[in-house]
């Protein structure tokens, strides 16, 4: 069993999902993730589905360099944009896994939502390309590990008004000073 970075809030009331070594582009997963973060899982869902139909794009907010600008990342007051869809059919996968650990637990799917996200880089895989003059150069892919964490939101609970204040503590030197006040200037 494999440790997350991370433990839910509630355990009895959330889900996990985690992906070791896929082989899907690292920089893509990443984005692809950090744009569902804090979404409700249906909502999710359906925003990856777009994106794999290219209705909708992932904002790339960190790995912008050489990233194309579309018309679609104004959605998300941005410029750049692409659409990962090896990532985003990833991504879905691991959603559908916990949307069905979330039933095992006799959660609520339609209220949950993405809590924790989290992309690493796995090891990279090495092969070989051949170079000019004899030569051979590395061809390294860039895998990496998703782990996901959705809960059920907490209900707003009220607070509960004081019934009687506790009296008030003053220290000595508070004390004098309020001997003071009362009793005037000496």
């Amino acid at each position: 069993m494999v440790k997350y970075s991370r433990e839910a809030k509630n355990p009895s009331k959330a889900c996990k999902a985690q992906g070791v070594d896929l082989r899907v582009h690292y920089k893509n997963t990443y984005e692809t993730a950090q744009a569902i973060k804090g979404m409700k899982l249906k909502v999710a869902q359906q925003y990856l589905q777009d994106v794999c139909e290219k209705k909708r794009c992932i904002p790339f907010r960190k790995y912008t360099g050489c990233c194309g600008r579309t018309a679609q990342a104004k959605e998300f007051k941005m410029s750049q944009g692409r659409w990962p869809v090896k990532s985003a059919k990833i991504i879905l996968n691991l959603l559908r896994n916990a949307e069905s650990n979330a039933e095992f637990k006799n959660l609520d799917t339609e209220n949950l939502e993405i809590q924790h996200v989290q992309v690493n880089a796995a090891q990279q895989g090495r092969r070989r390309t051949y170079r000019a003059h004899g030569r051979i150069g590395p061809y390294m892919n860039c895998p990496c590990h998703v782990e996901l964490i959705l809960q059920e939101p907490d209900e707003a609970v009220e607070k509960a008004e004081e019934e009687e204040a506790k009296p008030k503590k003053f220290t000595k030197k508070q004390l004098a000073m309020r001997r003071l006040k009362v009793g005037g200037a000496p």
